[in-house]
């Protein structure tokens, strides 16, 4: 580039913050993001420990009113 060249800043600054804006994007995937694979594979694990505990809950109605 010379001292020739023009340069539109408006442009240019529109460009580098899509730039900023899009490595920052990109940050937050890699740092929150998960597939949907592994949200939904979280969520049946969640579910079958959810019944797992559910199923040995001990009904205590059932021994006060004896």
């Amino acid at each position: 580039m010379t001292v020739a060249d023009i340069i539109n800043l408006r442009a240019a600054k529109k460009v580098r913050k899509r730039a900023d804006a899009r490595a920052q994007g990109d940050a937050n995937a890699t740092k929150f993001g998960r597939s949907k694979a592994e949200r939904s594979l979280q969520d049946a694990r969640a579910a079958k420990a959810s019944q797992a505990l559910d199923g040995h809950k001990i009904n205590r109605e059932d021994d006060l009113k004896a």
